[in-house]
């Protein structure tokens, strides 16, 4: 759980979900070229592929290959884990009572 944590801690690593989160299914250059339009991050190819690899790696993205493509897919099993593990229902008291 901890890669999770420190993969959502970059603002980089958060925008480059925000647009899986938004259009699923995205090759590195099409992600690139939406952080520099959308967000004004001006990273190279090379360190968005790092940022993706830290995503993958928390579990966050997916990949798939295609011929050259490869494509990002988001990922989000491993931020349910995180709610279950600490329960977010506002009818629960403390301690789980109502």
């Amino acid at each position: 759980m901890g890669d999770v944590f420190r993969a959502l801690a970059d603002p980089t690593r958060r925008a480059l979900l925000d647009e899986l989160q938004e259009r699923d299914g995205q090759t590195l250059f099409e992600l690139c070229t939406r952080l520099t339009v959308r967000h004004g991050v001006g990273s190279s190819r090379q360190a968005v592929s790092q940022h993706l690899e830290v995503l993958e790696q928390a579990g966050l993205v997916r990949t798939r290959r295609e011929g050259r493509y490869k494509f990002h897919h988001l990922d989000t099993s491993p931020l349910r884990a995180i709610t279950r593990r600490w329960r977010t229902d506002p009818e629960e008291g403390p301690c789980g009572s109502p």
